[in-house]
């Protein structure tokens, strides 16, 4: 789970923050004004001041907010003056955007506020579609606008450049003012409420928000432009209607209301807690209580029971709870003193742009505050009104009209507040009344502003907001938010502070010094005894179903049976019977349990099925396929042949520091102990004999080196770093270990394909040709995939949203979401031309999976790539380089990465012109790059002294190809294009390591993987096997040699037909001599 944030406003105007990774609530003193209520989402917190203007806190990254600002110059040849700027009358600007059709000159480019400062001077970018132009970066084309080159020719009339100017967001972590402006001008009057959301419209692109506010006089406005890399906005629209309040949700719902309904979750004067079932899940629902002022979590809401089952108090104490009291500034009465008598003081320490003008204010507080980021006010007409409603006793509850709504309104369902809380319990009516009365403003205003600090020593914080829009807790969070522990810390505290460190040094001698007596005591007297060996044989017998070797290939029962034994020597060891019937004759399959070298879960949809490899029949590409009844007994079986095949082989706990680490395409973890043989030579060990065990987790894929860090990566981008346990998922009992085991979740999506053909009579419909593909399809279009019939990956997963027409295709989309074609398949744009018949559009549903494993998360910055150094450190506390790349392309050092803290600290952001994709770190600190426009890049001067190294050199690319991927090993370089070709980079030497030409080795490689020794691995697709052709084979190069560092052939392991889906491997390098290991990253299939 993501760390995030849960915000609250308490009754004195300041504003905390509580994190998931954290114990108590953090105070933003940044602030100098008193806020009114805040509405947060993961990045960011907006804010009403008592002056009522609208703040910004937008939350520090390790990667910074950046902006390019680009333009382009513009040049004409002509018999004169060769290129220069004088151009046609009807050319476009000298100085233009990209299309030309605006004049941008360089310096027309401004700061968009005080906010934001320079990274630094305008320069040219001289990369042009993966390949490196002349030194002075100019394209050049026939005319204006053509199609540019970047070699010039006889016919080019017309050339153009592109400049290039990052700048930087600087206000981070403090309350930025956000000017009230419009298209007209300033606003007319103050806002009164704020809600923001709409991260998840599937219509805007990644990191769009949607931010709504409500003035004074109810007037609606919209802040347009938010986005990741605009964090402020552009403007504020007005929208038709007067609210008194609204609420944005995360996807494109807008809730506004004009008297005194609330949002999805809603309270009433009563302070109860209704439920509509619009409620978008998965949701958080958080609340504060009328009676004690506490914040709130409701349990258990879920898409099939959507009011939840129970509320859960927030019980963690404030940062200023721990300091002395004798510590705390008088400043805070003096703030809460000026909150409530309506005083505003002067702004002093806010971001440089903030507005000037204040005035005295009124502040209100809010009621129970409910749903996501939105709580109802209490408008001040109305404060006589509760007051009397307050001091008599609460009538039976009865939906008013105005509540109830008309026929085609949503339902309203009551969601008690104070169910099963005996502390909560309804009292005399007079007692009633004052819990009622603490929620008007005349109630709040009489809390005691005398003291030096408003809260006493046992007293818990009044909350007045709170806003969870930011913050992620499902059924699954491990937090501690919800357990009274204060008390009891600070007793233990106080317990062992009253024990010495020598006191302490001396029990635990003394107790070790009478074991040893003990152990010895007790081994002397049986010395003279034989030492006695158990010989044992069990069985376990059980019914499956069989995937029969020949054809016609079917499902047929057969039965199951594990015989284990132990030998005299105390080996174990132990067979396989698979016993079936043939023509009405008995027969059976065996393998020994020594031999198997994979035990691999399948995806299936109607049934629970896993593989069983052998050496031969790795070769033969044909694994033994079971199906078991149901899942537990699959996992069951499973865990039992994994344990038997560990004994067999003496291997037990933790992986070794020298594993190989792998992943499955469909996420399953396997780590390999490689033997001392794996790189002998002439004759190294067989990759089809390689055994690789499962480890607990759910990863896309994994890096590791020889000293035992290994970091993975999620579907969903979420980094995870190993924790030196094992077992976990479906491993449990002695198959796991019970400490450094995790819970871990991962999110992908679900991709299906609407395709569609053109005719003349009703244009693109769903009506094609008997020899289209589906109208619904997977993306070969071979497999029909409608809606409601494409399922979850398997049944570990589970359905999180709803199917969403996906923008981000490669290629682009128009604004439906369709791409154009000449015909199926063919390469496909996101604008239709007078060419295409066909079109298609990819739909996309998020699922969402739940395991435990030895992983622990990586917060806060979602990565796509990684990498760690193969081996380097000596020492404990020696830094280990580790180089990333985040999801948006950003190229990131890992900071404090040793053994003893294999997490790291903090993220070094490496500045780079274009987004990249793939990153590689060997031997001497070299690392090379893959942009996502397929150019290859080395990053120079790399050290220890200096991490991050100072530039990037760029690489040219082989002919017409666009590089995917990129592994360095000691001396040598490899990269695998687009097209499934491996490379080798020729001419490295100490003095010029970006090399000087590519070399093709092989085909029909997905991944490459080298080791600190330069051993070469590869994951490749169509090997030959006896039985079938496979994809996704783990192949190692043989011959590798400091003299031929090319190698002469490949030895074929683990690998599948087609059939059955892919695996990820990392790869450590084995010799006859100890040496060290280190784990790459690889993509086959299993």
């Amino acid at each position: 789970m993501p760390v995030s944030l849960l915000w609250a406003v308490d009754v004195y105007g300041r504003v905390y923050s509580l994190s998931t990774g954290g114990q108590q609530w953090e105070q933003c003193r940044d602030a100098v004004l008193e806020f009114k209520r805040v509405t947060a989402v993961q990045q960011c917190c907006w804010g009403i001041a008592c002056d009522h203007h609208i703040y910004l806190n937008v939350h520090s990254s390790d990667v910074p907010i950046r902006y390019q600002e680009e333009t382009f110059e513009n040049q004409r040849w002509n018999p004169m003056d060769n290129f220069s700027d004088r151009l046609l009358p009807s050319d476009r600007w000298q100085w233009s955007n990209i299309t030309g059709l605006e004049h941008q000159p360089l310096e027309s480019f401004l700061l968009p506020s005080t906010n934001w400062e320079w990274e630094g001077d305008w320069y040219i970018d001289e990369n042009f579609g993966g390949e490196p132009t002349e030194k002075e970066g100019w394209t050049y084309a026939i005319d204006f606008p053509a199609t540019y080159t970047k070699d010039k020719k006889w016919n080019s009339c017309v050339r153009r450049r592109r400049w290039i100017r990052y700048r930087r967001y600087k206000a981070t972590d403090t309350w930025a003012k956000i000017p009230s402006e419009g298209h007209s001008g300033p606003l007319p009057d103050p806002f009164n409420d704020i809600s923001c959301g709409g991260w998840e419209i599937s219509e805007e692109p990644r990191g769009r928000l949607s931010l709504w506010a409500v003035s004074l006089q109810g007037k609606v406005w919209f802040r347009r432009g938010i986005s990741s890399y605009n964090p402020r906005g552009s403007g504020w629209i007005g929208m038709i209607g007067e609210m008194v309040m609204i609420n944005v949700g995360l996807n494109d719902q807008v809730r506004s209301h004009d008297l005194t309904l609330s949002s999805a979750y809603s309270t009433n004067y009563n302070f109860l807690v209704w439920l509509s079932p619009h409620v978008s899940c998965p949701v958080q629902v958080w609340g504060i209580s009328c009676e004690d002022r506490a914040v709130y979590f409701r349990q258990g809401v879920t898409s099939s029971e959507l009011s939840g089952k129970a509320w859960k108090a927030v019980n963690v104490p404030r940062d200023g709870d721990i300091r002395s009291h004798s510590s705390a500034s008088s400043s805070s009465l003096h703030s809460a003193g000026c909150f409530f008598s309506g005083e505003v003081r002067a702004q002093s320490v806010m971001s440089e742009d903030s507005d000037t003008e204040n005035g005295p204010q009124r502040a209100v507080l809010e009621g129970a505050t409910t749903a996501v980021t939105a709580g109802p006010s209490i408008p001040e007409e109305e404060a006589s009104l509760r007051e009397a409603d307050a001091k008599s006793p609460a009538p039976a509850l009865v939906l008013s009209p105005s509540l109830s709504g008309g026929p085609g309104d949503s339902q309203w369902s009551n969601v008690d507040l104070e169910e099963a809380q005996t502390h909560l319990a309804v009292g005399p009516a007079g007692v009633r009344g004052d819990a009622a009365d603490t929620c008007s403003l005349s109630s709040v205003a009489t809390y005691t502003l005398c003291q030096e600090e408003p809260y006493g020593a046992d007293e818990h914080p009044l909350w007045a907001w709170v806003s969870g829009g930011g913050c992620g807790v499902d059924c699954h969070s491990q937090l501690n938010w919800f357990n009274s522990t204060t008390a009891l810390t600070s007793s233990v505290q106080s317990m062992s502070l009253s024990i010495s460190l020598a006191q302490t040094a001396a029990w635990r001698k003394q107790i070790f010094e009478q074991l040893s007596q003990r152990s010895k005591r007790e081994m002397d007297n049986f010395k003279h005894y034989e030492q006695a060996i158990e010989q044992s044989v069990w069985v376990k017998k059980g019914t499956m179903q069989w995937w029969r070797d020949w054809k016609p290939h079917k499902w047929v029962d057969v039965r199951f049976a594990l015989e284990q034994f132990s030998g005299p020597e105390g080996n174990q060891d132990g067979i396989l019977f698979l016993y079936y019937n043939f023509n009405e004759e008995k027969k059976y399959l065996h393998a020994f349990i020594n031999e198997v070298t994979i035990l691999v879960p399948v995806l299936n949809d109607s049934k629970h099925t896993f593989a069983i490899y052998t050496a031969e029949r790795t070769k033969q590409r044909w694994p033994i396929r079971l199906a078991a009844a149901t899942e537990l007994e699959m996992h069951d079986w499973l865990a039992l042949l994994s344990v038997s095949c560990c004994d067999s082989r003496g291997i037990q706990g933790p992986p070794s520091k020298q594993a190989l680490w792998s992943v499955t395409c469909k996420g399953d973890i396997f780590v390999c102990e490689p033997s001392p043989s794996l790189e002998a030579c002439p004759n190294p060990t067989p990759c089809d004999q390689m055994f690789w065990h499962q480890v607990g987790g759910h990863l896309r894929l994994v890096e590791c080196n020889s000293l035992g860090v290994v970091w993975g990566v999620g579907y969903d981008h979420t980094v995870w770093v190993y924790t030196g346990g094992y077992g976990g998922g479906f491993l449990q009992g002695l198959a796991s270990s019970t400490d450094n085991i995790y819970t871990q979740t991962d999110v992908k999506c679900v991709y299906i394909y609407e395709n569609q053909r053109w005719n003349p009579v009703t244009g693109y419909t769903n009506r094609g040709l008997p020899t289209d593909r589906y109208m619904w399809s997977d993306a070969t279009g071979l497999q029909e995939c409608t809606k409601a019939n494409t399922k979850p990956p398997s049944p570990h997963w589970t359905w999180v949203a709803d199917w969403a027409i996906d923008y981000g295709i490669s290629g682009g989309t128009d604004r439906e979401g369709w791409q154009y074609a000449a015909d199926f398949p063919t390469s496909y744009h996101g604008h239709k031309t007078l060419k295409d018949f066909v079109r298609r559009r990819r739909w996309a549903r998020k699922c969402k999976l739940t395991t435990t494993g030895p992983w622990q998360e990586v917060p806060p910055i979602p990565l796509s790539d990684v990498t760690i150094i193969p081996c380097g450190a000596q020492s404990i506390v020696e830094p280990i380089p580790l180089w990333a790349i985040s999801n948006k392309g950003d190229v990131l050092c890992r900071l404090g990465v040793t053994l003893l803290t294999p997490a790291g600290t903090s993220w070094l952001h490496v500045g780079t012109d274009q987004p990249f994709k793939s990153i590689s770190i060997g031997g001497a600190n070299q690392v090379w790059a893959i942009a996502r426009d397929g150019s290859a890049f080395y990053r120079g001067s790399v050290s220890a002294q200096s991490p991050a190294g100072d530039c990037w050199y760029h690489i040219p690319s082989p002919v017409r190809q666009k590089l995917q991927q990129v592994s360095v090993g000691r001396t040598s370089v490899y990269t695998v294009d687009q097209h499934g070709n491996l490379w080798f980079r020729q001419g490295l030497t100490p003095s010029y390591p970006q090399g000087s030409s590519w070399e093709h080795i092989s085909n029909n490689v997905r991944k490459v993987s080298v080791g600190p020794l330069d051993q070469v691995w590869i994951i490749a697709d169509k090997v030959q096997g006896s039985h079938s052709l496979s994809c996704g084979t783990v192949c190692h190069r043989l011959g590798v040699q400091p003299m031929e560092p090319k190698g002469q052939s490949w030895d074929y392991g683990i690998g599948v037909r087609p059939l059955t889906l892919p695996l990820t491997l990392t790869h450590q390098p084995a010799s006859e001599t100890p040496m060290t290991f280190n784990g790459k990253v690889f993509l086959c299939c299993m």
